[in-house]
This record gives structure tokens, C-alpha cells and sequence, in this order.
């Protein structure tokens, strides 16, 4: 029972995604408490101060959500690529190949051999 807890567990690259993709949350959910603070700003006055908070939030959650997206497709692409994603076909069969369907209902289907398999472009 411990052994499937720690094989459970997310590693360290897992873990990193994880935090990266509450950070954009956190920062796209900031933009519009930061939006109502530069019109705050603004009626009091400070228009560039208020702009620049404003303009400044977006791009912050810009970038999270950019580099939650580029981490998270690389983790993606490491877990697919690796052995550490397995993939079992459902009917339990070893075979890599795919089958070739059996007998058919239909009576006017003309089965091929590989051999006459033609490329259509």
C-alpha cells in the first residue's frame, strides 16, 4: 500500500507545473482588482500611475499563463514521450499492429491484401 502512495505522488517537474499554473490563475484573477484600482487612480488623478498598474497586471498574467502553457506542454510532452505514461489497449492484446477488421455484414465489401493497398493523393 505505501509503494502505490509514493508512485502516486507528482515529481518535482509535476510539482512545478502545478505551482506555475496557480500563479497565472492568481494573476489573471488580480486583473480585474487591479483594473478597479487604476480607475481609482485615475479619478484621483494619477492617470499614467493608474495606466501603469493596469497595463502592467495584464502583462503579468500574461507571461504566467504563456509560461504555465509552454511548461505544461513540455511536461505533457516528456510524460507521452516516456515510459512513465503507459498505454494499454483495452482487449488486453500485446500486439502493437493494428488488426484488420474480421468478416464483414455488408455483402458488396471487397477485401485487400497489403499487397494491394495504393497511395491516393
Amino acid at each position: 500500500m505505501t509503494g502505490w502512495y509514493a508512485k502516486r505522488t507528482p515529481d518535482r517537474p509535476a510539482k512545478t507545473v502545478i505551482a506555475v499554473t496557480l500563479l497565472a490563475l492568481l494573476l489573471v484573477a488580480a486583473v480585474p482588482v487591479a483594473l478597479l484600482a487604476a480607475v481609482v487612480m485615475m479619478m484621483l488623478g494619477h492617470i499614467v500611475g493608474g495606466l501603469a498598474l493596469f497595463g502592467g497586471s495584464v502583462l503579468a498574467a500574461t507571461i504566467a499563463v504563456a509560461l504555465a502553457g509552454m511548461s505544461g506542454m513540455r511536461h505533457l510532452r516528456k510524460l507521452v514521450s516516456g515510459q512513465s505514461l503507459r498505454v494499454v489497449q483495452l482487449d488486453g492484446s500485446h500486439s502493437i499492429d493494428i488488426a484488420e477488421p474480421g468478416a464483414s455484414d455488408y455483402t458488396n465489401v471487397v477485401q485487400l491484401d497489403r499487397s494491394e493497398y495504393t497511395e491516393v493523393r
